[in-house]
C-alpha cells in the first residue's frame, strides 16, 4: 500500500486559505456534468481543499460561453506578513509560458512566416551547434532535422533541461520524430527562430502580438519594477517561503510572469478566437503524438501506460496537451516548479474552462478534486501529470 499524505508539521492551527479577495462573478457556474454551482458553493470547496491541503494562496478562475465567470483568489501572497493573493498579483506561470509561446508561434504561422516543417536551421542561417550554448550537439547531425512543430510537440529528443544530465550536456536522448519527451530545450531553441524570423526579441514579440493587443499589463517574460508592490512568494511543501526569482532573460520555455485576473482574460481570448482563428487555433490543439507513458515527468516517463491514456486519447498538440472526454475533445496546459503549481483546461465545444494559480508545491494536491467538483471533469489525466491527491491511497 502506498499513501500519500502531507508531513503532520503542516498540520497545524493556521487557515493559509482564510482570506478571501472579493469575487468576479457573473452568477452561478454550469458544470460540464450539469450540475449548478453558486459562488458561494465554488468558495467553500475551495477553502475546504485548501486548509485540508495547506495550500497558501490559489487563483480560480471558471470560464463558460468562452467568457470568464467566476475568478476570486484565496489566502495569502505573503505569509508572513498576511498580505493577500489578489486578482492582479504577479504570480510566477512557470511553463504556461510554453502555451503563450505556442501562440505566438502559431500566429507567425498564419502570416506565412514560419513553417512548421522546415527545418530550424535553415531560419537561424548558421547550423545549430554553431550557436552560443549549442555546441555540444556538435558532431551529431541530428541537430539538422529538427523543426518547430517538434519543439512545439516535445518530439526534438531533447532532454528537459541538459542541467538534468550527470554530465551537464545536451544531447538527443532518441531520434527527433521518434516520440514524445518534455522539453524546455526544444522550445528555447525555437524562441532562437521565431527571433530571427520576426527580427524582433521575445520580450517585444508578446508585447506586440499579446499583451497589448488584449490590455493584458500584469504579464511579461520578464520581471517588471511595477509587479514589486504586488507579488507573490512561492512556499515548499513545508510551508516555507522561497526566495523569489525575478527574471531578467525572457524564456520561451518559462519566464512568464502573469496575474489570475490576466492569464483568465488570455484563456477567454483565446477562446473567442481573438488571439488565433479557429482553424489555426483547431490544428495548435488537435492530437499530434501519442502518448504512452506513465508519467510526464520521472523515471516512469517512459514507460508504457496502461489503458487509462489509451481511453482518453492522450497526446500532445502544437505546445499543449490535448484529451478526448464525453464533453468533447480538451486542451490543457500546466506549469510546475518548486512553489508553484498552476493548470488550465479548456473545453471548446462547452466553451467552458477551469484555470488554476497556485503559490504552493502542495497546490497540485487539490488540482484533481477542483477539477471533479467545480468543472466536473473525470477525463483530465491526473496520475500522469503527478496531480496525487493529498488523500490518495492506492492499494
Amino acid at each position: 500500500m502506498r499513501k500519500f499524505r502531507l508531513a503532520s508539521a503542516l498540520l497545524g492551527a493556521l487557515t493559509l486559505g482564510g482570506y478571501m479577495a472579493p469575487a468576479q462573478s457573473n452568477g452561478s457556474f454550469h458544470t460540464l456534468d450539469g450540475r449548478t454551482l453558486r459562488p458561494a458553493d465554488i468558495d467553500r470547496t475551495v477553502r475546504q481543499l485548501m486548509d485540508s491541503a495547506r495550500v497558501p494562496g490559489l487563483a480560480v478562475a471558471l470560464l463558460e460561453k468562452n467568457r470568464v465567470r467566476y475568478l476570486r483568489t484565496f489566502g495569502y501572497r505573503n505569509v508572513a506578513e498576511k498580505a493577500p493573493l489578489e486578482p492582479n498579483t504577479a504570480m510566477y506561470g512557470a511553463s504556461l509560458s510554453k502555451a503563450v509561446f505556442a501562440c505566438l508561434v502559431m500566429q507567425l504561422v498564419q502570416a506565412g512566416q514560419l513553417n512548421l516543417d522546415r527545418p530550424l536551421y535553415e531560419y537561424l542561417g548558421r547550423p545549430i551547434p554553431e550557436l552560443a550554448g549549442w555546441q555540444d550537439l556538435a558532431g551529431d547531425e541530428r541537430w539538422r532535422q529538427l523543426t518547430a512543430r517538434m519543439a512545439l510537440t516535445h518530439t526534438t529528443g531533447l532532454p528537459n533541461w541538459r542541467w538534468i544530465e550527470p554530465d551537464k550536456k545536451l544531447r538527443f536522448k532518441f531520434e527527433p520524430g521518434a516520440r514524445y519527451g518534455y522539453s524546455g530545450e526544444g522550445l528555447q531553441l525555437l524562441q532562437l527562430a521565431v527571433e530571427a524570423v520576426s527580427g524582433k526579441s521575445l520580450l517585444q514579440l508578446s508585447e506586440e502580438q499579446l499583451w497589448r493587443p488584449l490590455q493584458l499589463t500584469g504579464s511579461s517574460y520578464v520581471w517588471r519594477p511595477q509587479f514589486e508592490a504586488n507579488y507573490a512568494l512561492g512556499y515548499d511543501e513545508e510551508g516555507q517561503p522561497l526566495a523569489k526569482r525575478r527574471r531578467t532573460k525572457a524564456q520561451a520555455a518559462g519566464s512568464l510572469e502573469t496575474t489570475p485576473a490576466d492569464y483568465a482574460a488570455f484563456l477567454a481570448a483565446l477562446m473567442q478566437g481573438r488571439v488565433l482563428p479557429p482553424a489555426t487555433l483547431t490544428e495548435m490543439t488537435r492530437p499530434q503524438v501519442r502518448i504512452p507513458y506513465i508519467a510526464q515527468f520521472g523515471p516512469l516517463a517512459t514507460v508504457a501506460a496502461p489503458d487509462s491514456n489509451r481511453t482518453i486519447g492522450l497526446a500532445y498538440g502544437l505546445g499543449w496537451g490535448v484529451f478526448q472526454s464525453p464533453y468533447g475533445p480538451a486542451y490543457f496546459k500546466e506549469g510546475h516548479d518548486d512553489g508553484w503549481e498552476n493548470h488550465s483546461v479548456v473545453f471548446p465545444k462547452q466553451k467552458k474552462a477551469l484555470l488554476l494559480l497556485g503559490n504552493s508545491s502542495n497546490a497540485d494536491k487539490i488540482f484533481r478534486s477542483l477539477l471533479v467538483q467545480l468543472l466536473g471533469d473525470q477525463s483530465t489525466p491526473w496520475q500522469w501529470e503527478g496531480y496525487v491527491p493529498y488523500t490518495y491511497t492506492e492499494k
